[in-house]
């Protein structure tokens, strides 16, 4: 934003950043039920590649954006385009066995995560490269004319790989024609009529509670992620911590490492004992103290300020990360295999709404939080924060009943087959 000089003050940056993280998820708000209807009909695989090429197209012109104008509509139809996430969720519940599914989804939860971390800390090392390593990139290179195409270029560089072993992967649409079960089919046979599948949706409160709790979080973590770097960065006079591009990266850089272990090695043991419904629960409660203590955190310098941001970072991103994957099994469970696709792809549109306004809405936040430093009520970043607690609150409470039905962690078979058994 710094680069395009649209920003007139410092306080400002942040404003405007937050419009550009918006409109990749306005894009995808506005086509993701409509990939998800795609990938039911015509399979998964064909969505993954489409939405694997478009990365290839868009992220690469986002690099080479001459204004702020292009980068915003780069970023908008990359959006639009990208109807990535929805089929990938469905696909790791149907290609795995029952008791290998929560860990499929775990990693799907994991490397989107470890993509959120990992994905800024390419950038923070590899943006002004002829800046950082003049040896290397000259300033009339094209990697000196356009400072932020070399790490758009290296994800679009991996992207062209995993394309490419996209062709090789195994639809899984038709591969579990009996997923019903015994339990759907004698509701069937109770029950004369049935709802159409669209309708159906609307009507499983399960899965809508829970895209509503997805909802929530996802507007709390993705105005957690733009924030944290613009108050990383920002100035200690401000609120913020005085860093460079370079350390918010190694800060992500741990915390993506970190996140890797623990979703593929302990979030799948932990859920098989509790089950998905209390990971929610509890990891909203316990990172509100956590999240309460960053404006504290601020203040430390040196080496003690490195260490207690990095511990703090790490487990903030390791708690997100458990209650997305949670959310995510409990909405797979929610509806038969012929509408996992729909389904994700109606949750796909609702959080893409939330976090297209979360990065507007937490730009237009900060940059409003520091220009209050001496205010009597949580003063600067503070505020900030306080909101985002909120937020967290929220969710917590909305895992508990009558919001949230006790039966929302059970696999959709399991809970037509008690519905069914009363009348038997």
């Amino acid at each position: 934003i710094e680069y395009f000089d649209v920003a007139k003050t410092e306080e400002d940056i942040g404003f405007y950043a937050g419009f550009v993280g918006a409109s990749f998820m306005f894009g995808r708000f506005l086509t993701s039920f409509i990939w998800g209807m795609v990938s039911d009909r015509y399979g998964r695989k064909r969505v993954i590649l489409l939405g694997s090429f478009s990365i290839i197209i868009f992220n690469t012109l986002f690099g080479l954006s001459v204004n702020y104008w292009m980068a915003l509509g780069a970023r908008f139809l990359l959006g639009c385009f990208n109807g990535l996430l929805g089929p990938v969720k469905a696909y790791a519940i149907e290609i795995l066995r029952k008791e290998y599914q929560a860990l499929g989804l775990s990693i799907v939860g994991t490397f989107w995560g470890v993509g959120l971390i990992i994905g800024p800390a390419i950038g923070g090392y590899l943006a002004l490269p002829a800046e950082k390593y003049p040896t290397l990139f000259s300033e009339s290179s094209l990697f000196g004319r356009f400072p932020f195409f070399l790490p758009c270029l290296v994800i679009s560089i991996f992207t062209v790989v995993v394309f490419i072993s996209s062709f090789w992967i195994q639809e899984t649409l038709h591969m579990h024609p009996s997923e019903k079960g015994e339990g759907l089919e004698k509701l069937e046979e109770n029950k004369s009529t049935a709802s159409p599948a669209k309708k159906s949706l609307w009507r499983n409160w399960p899965l809508m509670s829970n895209i509503i709790v997805y909802c929530i979080d996802a507007l709390h973590d993705m105005a957690y992620t733009e924030i944290f770097s613009l108050w990383a960065v920002s100035p200690r006079r401000l609120g913020g911590m005085g860093f460079s591009s370079a350390d918010v990266g190694e800060v992500l850089a741990i915390s993506g490492f970190g996140l890797l272990f623990t979703q593929l090695y302990i979030f799948p043991k932990v859920e098989k004992i509790t089950g998905p419904l209390p990971l929610v629960r509890y990891g909203s409660f316990i990172s509100i103290p956590l999240l309460a203590s960053y404006p504290a955190i601020a203040k430390l310098t040196g080496l003690s300020l490195k260490v207690t941001i990095n511990c703090a970072s790490l487990l903030k991103n390791c708690f997100s990360a458990t209650i997305v994957t949670a959310i995510l099994i409990m909405q797979n469970n929610s509806v038969p295999q012929d509408q996992r696709g729909a389904a994700n792809g109606l949750a796909m549109t609702a959080m893409s709404l939330f976090k297209a306004i979360g990065p507007a809405g937490a730009g237009v936040l900060f940059s409003w939080a520091e220009t209050r430093q001496d205010a009597f009520f949580f003063t600067g970043d503070s505020m900030v924060f306080f909101i985002f607690n909120i937020l967290l609150l929220m969710m917590g409470i909305m895992t508990f009943e009558p919001f949230m039905p006790k039966n929302a962690s059970k696999p959709y078979k399991e809970v037509i087959t008690e519905r069914v058994e009363p009348e038997e």
